[in-house]
């Protein structure tokens, strides 16, 4: 006995090696059920018979008429279109041998295992052995080259028969036995092809002999397809042979070829229109989403170059918490919707390029471009916006200031100036006496000193008026009329002044004798008490700090003025001595003095006062230096916690942008699970979110303290929000990149191998991590990988070609996305528009033209109404009314450069 499958394993047909190993328990399912053997018999001798009358004979009894290999041979030559060995002609059984062997020598050489099935079986008339040579045979010629949707075999044809059927009511194919006992998916396997032949809707279900009975004669006289089995056969067993029905099937699926090829065509135009429609489903979502971003950008900016000034400095805070809000609520998601936008456009010109479709132009001023410029022209106009507010806050802070400083001084002056104009028109000195007269005119002296000293209180109240007025301040126009009265005031205060000192001069010359001891009293209280006036001033006068040492320069010459306070007390003492002793002379000579000093107004007592008052206030000065002291060691904490976090944050940032940038260029692992990686990375990075708030918390805080410099670090808010969003930006598109990368590689049909290859190439001449090769660099690669682009004429005719590809805008660099469009175009089979209407050619009958209704019936009802819309009326000399233009259209799905 011969063994075949020795031979076999030397030369075998992959696949159909694969599905014989799958079907080699035939033997084992004889055994198991005599009903089965009997339906094989029938039906394997019925198809059996369907070849061998095209040689003009037939079998009566399968294992006895192939026992000599004669008509076995014969049987192999009509099905396979070829020529055997000539049989041997004799009689006896090694002659019979010889010509089985052939036979199954035959059947080796196209790829078939056959397993324990050897010549002396087949002459000896073994049932079961020539039972499983035929259905080897059937599988092989019969089944094996069906193929729906890249399945093969038993897969292929059992897809078939469901999708055939599909539509059909009571019919749900599962399998190749109990799915067909009652008849109907045959009767629904002839009416999807055959209409005209069968009455679908008057069968039914509970009538399968019927059914079967209907199906096989209307097969056997309309079809050419042989009766293989009777329908009691079929309904009297639990389960039929799976063998034997996918034998009679198949011999269906082969009566029906002609619409399989009608149906492969209308399968490619389906996959074509669906990858269209997705494009065009994405080209709509970017068009909506730039519209959008754009919108919100354009509602936006306006705001943020809005710069109408407030009154206070809590209006303008209220403005500085908005933009906060606009900064880490409003922004953010925006930012998002742009990486998407980006993402998205990547993603759909990938995909246009690996379906060879014509790239996507947005349409006008929605381009990335126009995005990116908006978005720059947003940020800009943030800053700005940002930075004003800061100096409107600085600016009103100021005028605060200024504003308290000037009524503060104003009303000094003028509690100074009240009743100086009434004491200054009074003719006291006409009815006075010598001395009295000498007095005033002392006295009056002592008030133009007074006077002077006041001088510098009124200009400063002019000077704090003029820098009001140059800081826009609101209630300008208040304190310059507050400002004017007191400065016409003070013209008349010294017309007064003067013509007073004339009248006074004038009586002086009748007058001889003066007190000398309330002249020197006067001539040291007055500046004394100009001095206690001034302390008091400056006790009592606002200050602004921004840091310690500002505080501390303030708290520096309060201790010093504290250090004159004894001097000052002597000099009191000295001055009320003088008082004192004109006391002592009055009484020690009798003197009756007057109410008064002659010469001064300023009493012992009001210099007490003063000096008590200003004894009070020194405490409350330092209380009140103590406490900014304070404010500024807590706003220099507020700073380092903030350069701690900003620290932190600006390094993390700094290593992740770092650790993404070395990622982009490794390869490790597949691309899977490089995405794997890279999104776990992402999420990884995503949950620093909370740091990034805590350092806005931190940002907030520093702002509201008015803190406006931070010598502890070199970072700032604006600085880390701009490479929080780069570093988020980048691991998104660094993931979008391998995404297409896996796109790219499932369209073309690259490797793992082939892109770990491309990508170590590139990586190996990309030296500078730029992420793109210059040209030389490129050319160093492509040699590297075999191209013949040497520095003579044709090697350099095709390295420009090459470039011209890789490079059309003629930029010097080369992207690995180009780079990798380009080897995969090189070493893959393209889907063309030439493809598309040989499709929609066999689809039409072989027609120039297609109709509606063949589109309907050939097609998915969402498709065919997509191609309906879109196909042009068909005008060539053949036209029929309604027939519709399909190569113009598969054109169009392309671009005219494919064709």
């Amino acid at each position: 006995m011969v063994d075949y499958h020795a031979a076999n394993n030397q030369s075998t047909v992959g696949g159909a090696q694969m599905y014989m190993e799958q079907e080699n328990d035939w033997d084992r399912d004889l055994l198991l059920d005599p009903a089965w053997e009997k339906q094989q018999r029938k039906t394997f001798t019925a198809w059996c018979n369907s070849h061998l009358r095209k040689a003009g004979t037939q079998i009566e009894n399968i294992e006895e008429d192939f026992r000599d290999g004669l008509k076995l041979m014969l049987l192999l030559e009509v099905i396979s279109g070829e020529r055997l060995p000539k049989p041997e002609r004799g009689k006896m059984r090694v002659h019979k041998i010889n010509n089985v062997n052939k036979a199954l020598d035959f059947i080796a050489s196209k790829g078939v295992k056959l397993v324990s099935i050897g010549a002396e079986e087949i002459v000896d008339g073994n049932a079961k052995m020539t039972l499983g040579m035929i259905w080897t045979i059937i599988l092989r010629f019969a089944i094996q080259d069906i193929s729906v949707e890249e399945t093969s075999a038993k897969e292929g044809l059992l897809l078939w028969c469901q999708r055939k059927t599909a539509p059909y009511k009571n019919v749900n194919v599962q399998n190749f036995h109990i799915s067909w006992k009652d008849g109907l998916a045959f009767n629904a396997l002839i009416h999807r092809h055959r209409p005209d032949l069968i009455d679908y809707d008057s069968l039914r279900k509970d009538d399968p002999v019927t059914n079967l009975n209907n199906a096989f004669e209307v097969a056997e006289k309309h079809l050419d397809i042989p009766k293989m089995l009777d329908a009691e056969d079929i309904v009297n067993t639990a389960r039929p042979d799976e063998k034997a029905i996918m034998t009679y099937v198949s011999s269906f699926y082969h009566a029906f070829s002609g619409a399989q090829k009608a149906e492969t065509a209308a399968n490619r135009i389906c996959k074509v229109l669906a990858v269209n429609q997705e494009n065009e489903q994405m080209m709509e979502d970017y068009e909506k989403l730039a519209s959008d971003l754009l919108e919100w950008i354009r509602r936006t900016i306006p705001w943020l170059e809005n710069r109408t000034q407030e009154k206070t400095v809590n209006d303008m805070q209220v403005k500085q918490e908005d933009f906060r809000d606009y900064r880490c609520v409003h922004k953010p998601p925006k930012v998002q919707e742009k990486c998407q936008l980006e993402i998205s456009f990547n993603t759909l010109q990938t995909k246009l390029r690996l379906s060879n479709r014509p790239a996507f132009m947005p349409s006008e001023g929605r381009m990335v471009s126009d995005i990116n410029k908006a978005w720059h022209n947003l940020e800009g106009a943030e800053k700005g916006y940002e930075e004003w507010i800061l100096s409107e806050i600085r600016r009103l802070e100021r005028l605060e200031h200024l504003a308290v400083k000037f009524h503060q001084k104003c009303a000094i002056h003028e509690s100074w100036t009240d009743g100086k104009e009434a004491m200054l028109t009074q003719k006291d000195y006409e009815t006075c006496t010598l001395s009295e007269v000498k007095a005033l005119l002392r006295k009056h002296e002592a008030f133009e000193s007074d006077l002077a000293a006041h001088q510098d209180r009124v200009e400063q109240i002019a000077a704090i008026a003029q820098e009001l007025n140059e800081l826009d301040y609101y209630d300008a126009a208040s304190v310059n009329a507050r400002c004017q009265k007191i400065c016409d005031q003070w013209d008349v205060l010294g017309a007064l002044t003067h013509k007073r000192k004339e009248s006074l001069e004038r009586t002086e010359k009748q007058l001889e004798s003066i007190d000398e001891l309330y002249l020197e009293y006067a001539k040291r209280a007055a500046p004394f008490n100009n001095w206690m006036e001034g302390a008091m001033e400056d006790l009592q006068d606002m200050f602004i700090v921004h840091n310690i040492e500002e505080i501390q320069g303030l708290i520096t010459a309060h201790e010093q003025f504290k250090s004159t306070l004894p001097e000052a007390n002597k000099e009191r003492e000295a001055i009320q001595s003088i008082q004192s002793e004109v006391q002592k002379i009055a009484q020690s000579n009798g003197i009756k003095l007057s109410s008064g000093n002659p010469y001064t107004s300023i009493t012992p007592e009001s210099i007490n006062s003063k000096w008590e008052q200003a004894m009070a206030m020194v405490p409350l000065r330092d209380n009140a230096l103590q406490e900014e002291l304070n404010k500024q060691n807590s706003n220099d904490t507020l700073r380092a916690t903030f350069a701690t976090q900003a620290n932190t944050v600006g390094a993390y940032i700094q290593a992740k942008m770092e650790e993404v940038g070395r990622i982009s260029i490794e390869m490790n692992g597949t691309l899977e699970d490089q995405l794997t990686n890279l999104k776990e990375y992402q999420k990884s990075i995503i949950s620093y979110t909370p740091e990034i708030n805590k350092l806005e918390g931190y940002h907030q805080h520093i702002q509201e303290a008015l803190i406006f410099d931070n010598q502890y670090t070199s970072y700032t808010m604006e600085h880390l929000r701009v490479g929080w969003e780069q570093l988020l930006t980048t691991i998104a598109r660094t993931i979008n990149e391998v995404e297409n990368q896996i796109l790219t590689r499932d369209a073309k049909g690259i490797s793992q191998e082939q892109l770990y290859e491309y990508r170590a190439s590139f990586n190996h001449f990309d030296k500078d991590h730029s992420g793109a090769l210059m040209a030389e660099e490129f050319k160093a690669c492509l040699i590297s990988l075999g191209y013949d682009v040497e520095k003579d004429k044709q090697g350099e005719a095709e390295f420009n070609r090459i470039m011209g590809i890789v490079d059309p805008n003629g930029s010097g660099a080369v992207t690995f996305q180009a780079f990798i469009d380009f080897m995969s175009t090189e070493t893959t089979d393209r889907d063309t528009a030439d493809q598309v209407i040989a499709s929609f050619k066999i689809l039409a009958a072989d027609k120039n033209y297609i109709t509606a209704d063949e589109l309907r019936r050939e097609l998915p009802p969402d498709q065919a109404e997509y191609c309906i819309a879109r196909m042009a009326p068909y005008t060539g000399p053949d036209a029929v009314p309604g027939a519709l233009d399909y190569m113009s259209f598969s054109t169009a799905l392309y671009g005219e450069s494919d064709l």
